[in-house]
């Protein structure tokens, strides 16, 4: 089958970089609001300037090393046909044998933490946008936290509008956004360039060192910095590598650098400070409340457009997940005639939404809510070394003298943030790893169930054999019509098929099995993707491949079908499908899943999205046959 990488449409070069400011760089972008406040809490101390400087040097490394160095420069060369992310990391292994399961674990289990993440990201980034009033005034606090509830209920609640629209604005803003705070940084760096010194890695090591085992506390603080890293590389997709590289390198690097910068100068000179460094260093610069008002507003539709992404991202990430086989079927809707990436997850978004203004209430400000933060994407982003090490041994075939160095380098740095987050479990940093933990087994469960499922219908080959025989022999009664049996597995007599004749003695004139299956490739262009053969009296195999990242058409697929000879109209079948209801074999030598797991995956079963939804299917021409399954 021939596989082409989908074009992306021809926008110029700077157009296409302020649309990677909107989607890719909001959650990174967004970091200095809260980052270096964190990390000075961590020190457990009033910080002397020492300090300061080793910890600005350990965000400057941090921004160099992990995200220049491994994402803008290795993983962004570990893509499938321009799509990156974990769960291609993940694919691109999936043909070696050796350690795939582990290899597969790791993948699966870095996507779902990315949801426990995605839940913090827009709490803690809305409310240290509007702590931003504190500056101003001690009697903007009772309001912070319902302002910023109120501002998330109304962005999750707005998802099923779509964001073509108002995403067109994101690229604009979050230019703005950055030149703002590379010009504060700027001005305090003039006041005070001796904070350039922490380019030195000697301040970060030195610091570390000093410190002991509150360095890694410290560093638990500092990964806050890096946390939009993973989404440079999972929505390389959406604007391609290039541009996200210069965009990186040329704006947003410069800026964050400079935003750090600055406000390490002001905490140099006010240690004692309560406030959030970010605007006490815009504060500093004297332009009276007007400006700071202006600031929190942009500084809110910044995280806004961050939480955005963040969304956006896990929508994406669900319809991968369900369309490779590891998630359940659920409705999915376009919410854009133009933009293939618009879509809108009803329960992922109303799950998120719970999730984010359970955090938000139950920390309350972006300071507690900073123990919480991080734990889980510095373990995803320790999953993603160790993934690209493999993939620097086995794929890109590189000789160990470059692996051990390079993948050595990444390792120890990957591995200290996870293990100072590791020390903020008890604070709350459980939190978003154990909804990252919750949707593996989901995932894992999911997965495991569609293969007994499988392994139980298998057994029905005989019956199978001898309805053929039936067929062949002309016994069994044939109605007027065409019938499409949908199907996941290869078999020319699927279970749909089998349970329509073994209930009514008969099957339509025309019977097609039609198989829908989704590669790990994005898209699929050529006409190749659809296949079908003869295999039996009035009885054919189709087979429809699609791209993990397409929303699948049936009509385009049988209209395919039909041009290449197959005796179908798609305006003119009847669709059916097996609907199996999930119960215990009734001898438990016999039973394939254990209790909790064939509870779980039933519950699973019944709530899913079903073929008519999923596939979009004419309800008046739509069967499901029922019948129970036990495993």
């Amino acid at each position: 089958m021939t596989q082409k990488t989908p074009s992306k449409p021809g926008k110029p070069l700077a157009t296409a970089m302020l649309a990677a400011l909107g989607i890719v760089y909001g959650d990174i972008g967004t970091s200095p609001l809260y980052t270096l406040q964190t990390v000075v809490q961590s020190f457990g101390h009033v910080p002397g300037t020492a300090d300061v400087l080793g910890a600005l040097s350990m965000i400057f490394w941090a921004l160099l090393i992990t995200v220049s160095f491994k994402y803008c420069g290795l993983a962004m060369r570990a893509d499938v046909h321009g799509e990156g992310g974990i769960l291609m990391l993940m694919s691109l292994l999936g043909a070696y044998r050796t350690g795939a399961a582990v290899l597969t674990t790791m993948g699966l289990f870095g996507a779902a933490l990315i949801y426990g993440d995605g839940a913090v990201t827009p709490a803690i980034s809305v409310l240290s946008a509007l702590e931003g009033l504190n500056v101003l005034t001690d009697a903007a606090k009772p309001f912070i936290l319902p302002g910023a509830v109120a501002i998330l209920a109304g962005l999750f609640a707005a998802q099923s509008l779509g964001t073509a629209v108002i995403g067109r604005a994101f690229g604009p803003v979050m230019a703005l956004w950055f030149a703002v705070i590379g010009v504060i940084g700027a001005i305090h760096i003039v006041r005070d360039p001796a904070v350039l010194a922490a380019a030195d890695p000697a301040y970060a090591l030195h610091s570390f060192m000093t410190l002991k085992w509150q360095g890694f506390l410290v560093l638990g603080a500092v990964v806050l910095a890096i946390t939009g890293g993973e989404a440079l590389y999972a929505d390389m997709g959406h604007v391609g590598r290039r541009p996200i590289r210069i965009s990186w390198f040329t704006l947003v690097l410069p800026c964050l650098l400079l935003s750090y910068a600055g406000q390490a100068a002001v905490l140099t000179h006010k240690p004692n400070t309560q406030d959030n460094p970010f605007f006490t260093a815009f504060d500093e610069l004297h332009l009276g409340h007007g400006a700071l008002i202006a600031l929190v507003i942009l500084a809110t539709v910044a995280t806004i457009i961050a939480s955005q992404s963040i969304i956006t991202g896990a929508f994406s990430l669900t319809r991968q997940a369900m369309q490779l086989g590891w998630f359940p079927g659920l409705r999915i809707r376009q919410t854009s005639a133009e933009e293939h990436g618009q879509i809108y997850v009803p329960v992922v978004n109303w799950t998120m939404m719970v999730a984010t203004l359970g955090l938000a209430l139950a920390f309350r400000s972006s300071a507690r809510l900073s123990t919480a933060y991080g734990t889980a994407v510095s373990t995803t982003m320790l999953l993603t070394t160790i993934l690209l090490i493999v993939l620097m041994r086995r794929r890109w075939q590189w000789p160990w003298l470059a692996i051990v160095p390079i993948g050595g380098l990444l390792a120890v740095v990957d591995g200290a943030f996870f293990a100072g987050n590791m020390l903020k479990l008890t604070d709350g940093g459980w939190v978003p790893l154990a909804m990252g933990a919750a949707i593996f087994v989901l995932m894992t469960t999911w997965r495991r169930g569609q293969r007994a499922i499988g392994k139980r219908l298998a057994t029905l080959d005989e019956s199978r054999e001898a309805l053929m025989a039936e067929l062949v022999a002309g016994t069994l009664a044939r109605t007027p019509g065409t019938g499409i049996f949908l199907t996941g597995s290869k078999r020319a007599i699927p279970e749909p098929m089998r349970l329509l004749a073994s209930q009514v003695r008969a099957l339509p004139r025309t019977a097609i099995a039609l198989s829908v299956v989704f590669s790990d490739e994005p898209y699929i262009f050529s006409d190749d993707k659809v296949s079908f053969e003869k295999t039996g009296p009035g009885m054919f195999k189709i087979v429809a491949t699609f791209g993990f990242a397409e929303i699948p058409s049936l009509k385009r697929a049988l209209d395919l079908a039909a041009a290449k000879g197959c005796p179908v109209d798609a305006e003119h079948v009847i669709f059916y499908s097996a609907a199996e209801d999930v119960i215990a074999a009734p001898d438990r030598a016999d039973r394939i899943l254990p209790a909790w797991q064939r509870w779980l995956f039933g519950l699973l079963r019944r709530n899913a999205v079903r073929p008519v939804d999923l596939l979009s299917l004419p309800r008046e021409r739509y069967l499901a046959l029922s019948r129970q399954l036990e495993l």
